[in-house]
């Protein structure tokens, strides 16, 4: 592989791009029926996101290989593990993928009625044809090149910035405080609940933080990780908490809840109907990134589990591009078949299910990253009270801890589903991939 593929300017544009993807432009919304509190939420996550950034730059430093999560997993604790971690590493990528495109061309739904979901001649279908359009074009992208497909974030991470930054900086001065009193909206939670909630919903905002660390063999090294995992990770919490405080002092909570296009809302009252459509079809840009990313990694992690024979060997096959083709197009299908499933009657409902599931499963390989750090740590130094006094152990320490809490938070239908996703590696593991592994 080409290991000059991604330089740090790309690396920083996947972090950033695969984290600030069309859902922040949706999740104001989301995030409204709560109140004002999931401001708090979103300083809590950024918190923790940052631990997690700095618990993968460490473990990256030990492993430099591609694979992020996959190897450190493998290494740490086992084949099981390591497959358990792939497996579903995988499939919320996938889910990503799915969450990402709905999340894209519902704003398109502001330039074109017939994808807007609170028209009353909205038909989900045409929301699901363009939404595959999507995918299967930065499938496409991908396949064409490592190079070119970072070349491509590059460039549409720069773009979508541009009216992210408008409405921050213009919005600021157009923001009524008064409105940012609303703290909680419902009197039957309380406001730790309320805080918890959100913070589970905006966690899904910082899925991706580890992107950089999965191509290792194909950047420049650890350093430019290590630097594009913690300053990817600070610009994105920075414009996730600046534009929430600026939405919700523009726009009175309960018009927020309601709303399906909250920054182009904003846009319109900032820079008239122009503006509005501007940002829709810059939200929709940022969408495209995130997508980029996901699609670009569900490939790496299957290419480098099918390397070690935990996935079967087929996906580990290198186009003449060093493309590991088949790995990606087996993963737009299962986008494909999620979106397929998963239609809702609007696009917050569609969006919610589906950051949710995914939010939850990423969670658990941030769990399981954090518990092998501390358990690399263990085995360097060799006496557990010295090593828990070691800053990037007491880090991962409470990295874990702040991933269990985010578990925890969710609601119990999620859970579920996580834990159904687990529980099916299982036997597939052991009916299938040691017999496999057996036979070669």
């Amino acid at each position: 592989m080409d290991k000059k593929a991604l330089s740090l300017p790309i690396l920083i544009a996947m972090v950033v791009g695969n984290m600030i993807g069309a859902g922040i432009f949706v999740l104001p919304a989301s995030l409204a029926s709560f109140g004002t509190i999931s401001i708090f939420s979103w300083i809590l996550t950024s918190c923790g996101a940052l631990l997690l950034a700095l618990t993968f730059a460490h473990l990256n430093r030990r492993y430099s290989k591609t694979g992020g999560p996959y190897v450190y997993t493998k290494q740490a604790f086992g084949n099981l593990s390591g497959f358990i971690v792939a497996f579903i590493y995988w499939f919320s990528q996938s889910g990503s993928v799915a969450g990402i495109a709905v999340a894209s061309i519902g704003y398109l739904g502001y330039v074109f009625p017939s994808l807007n979901a609170n028209a009353p001649y909205f038909n989900p279908n045409n929301s699901l044809i363009a939404e595959l359009a999507m995918v299967w074009g930065f499938t496409l992208i991908n396949i064409v090149g490592i190079h070119f497909a970072g070349v491509v974030q590059l460039l549409l991470t720069i773009i979508k910035m541009t009216p992210l930054f408008a409405v921050i900086l213009f919005g600021a001065t157009s923001m009524h405080w008064i409105n940012l009193t609303h703290f909680t909206t419902s009197a039957t939670q309380s406001p730790f609940m309320a805080l918890t909630s959100a913070a589970a919903i905006t966690f899904w905002a910082f899925v991706g933080l580890e992107a950089a660390t999965v191509p290792a063999e194909n950047t420049r090294g650890p350093h430019d990780i290590t630097i594009a995992t913690i300053v990817g990770t600070l610009i994105s919490a920075i414009v996730y908490i600046a534009s929430t405080v600026v939405l919700m002092g523009m726009i009175p909570v309960h018009q927020l809840m309601a709303s399906q296009f909250p920054f182009a809302e904003a846009g319109a009252m900032l820079f008239g109907p122009f503006g509005a459509l501007f940002i829709a079809i810059f939200a929709c840009v940022s969408g495209m990134t995130a997508l980029n990313v996901s699609i670009f990694l569900q490939g790496q992690i299957m290419f480098s589990a099918a390397r070690d024979r935990i996935f079967p060997a087929w996906f580990s096959k290198l186009s003449k591009h060093d493309v590991p083709t088949r790995a990606i197009l087996l993963s737009s299908i299962i986008s494909t078949l999620l979106l397929t499933l998963t239609v809702r009657p609007t696009l917050l409902q569609q969006f919610d299910f589906i950051i949710l599931a995914t939010a939850l499963l990423s969670l658990i390989v941030y769990l399981v990253s954090a518990c092998a750090e501390i358990k690399f740590s263990i085995q360097q130094d060799g006496k557990l009270k010295r090593t828990l006094t070691q800053s990037s152990t007491l880090i991962a320490l409470i990295a874990a801890c702040y991933s269990i809490l985010m578990i925890v938070s969710m609601n119990i239908i999620t859970i579920k589903i996580g834990v159904a996703v687990i529980l099916a590696c299982v036997p597939i593991y052991y009916f299938f991939v040691q017999r496999y592994m057996r036979t070669e």
